[in-house]
C-alpha cells in the first residue's frame, strides 16, 4: 500500500511546525527530511488499506461460515455410516 501523500504532507508539515523558532529557517528541508522518513518507515511496514482488509475479513468469515457447514455435513454423513443416528451437541 502507498502511504497517502496528503496525510504525510500535513503530517510533516506540522512536525516541522512544532519545531523550535531557531530551526524554523530550515523548516522545508526539515519538512521534506520527514516526509521521507515517515514515508520509508510505513513502506516497511507493509500495510494494507482498509479496503483491502474488510475484503479479507470478509472472505475468510464466509469461508468459516462454509467450512463450519461442511464440518457439520460430514459429521452427519459419519454418523449415518456407523450407524448412529444421535445427533452429536
Amino acid at each position: 500500500m502507498q502511504p497517502d501523500p496528503g496525510f504525510l504532507n500535513d503530517l510533516a508539515k506540522r512536525l516541522a511546525a512544532s519545531l523550535p523558532g531557531s530551526l524554523q529557517q530550515a523548516r522545508s528541508d526539515i519538512e521534506r527530511n520527514f516526509r521521507s522518513v515517515l514515508e520509508a518507515g510505513l513502506r516497511r511496514m507493509d500495510l494494507v488499506s482498509r479496503e483491502e482488509f474488510d475484503a479479507q475479513s470478509a472472505l475468510l468469515k464466509r469461508t468459516r461460515e462454509r467450512l463450519d457447514e461442511l464440518s457439520a455435513r460430514a459429521d452427519t454423513l459419519e454418523r449415518q455410516a456407523t450407524g448412529d443416528k444421535s445427533p452429536e451437541a
